[in-house]
């Protein structure tokens, strides 16, 4: 059963995330997009999972490489 100081947390890190994303101007367009996907990935997995370390750190490495390959041009 979740807990709504779990939910918080997750929320938290969220926001802490989409802040730093905004704060890096200088990085290319497949970076930002990894960082992005990243974020999303972890969040998902942490939910898919029900909190699972493992699943977080998957959710987030998975999220990241997709996001990268979304940044980048198409040729």
């Amino acid at each position: 059963m979740k807990t709504p100081i779990h939910t918080l947390k997750t929320v938290s890190i969220v926001a802490m995330l989409a802040a730093l994303t905004t704060g890096c101007a200088g990085m290319s367009r497949s970076e930002s997009n990894a960082m992005i996907g990243a974020a999303a990935g972890g969040v998902a997995g942490s939910v898919l999972t029900g909190g699972s370390t493992v699943g977080t750190v998957g959710g987030a490495i998975v999220g990241g490489a997709i996001g990268n390959e979304m940044g980048k041009k198409k040729r």
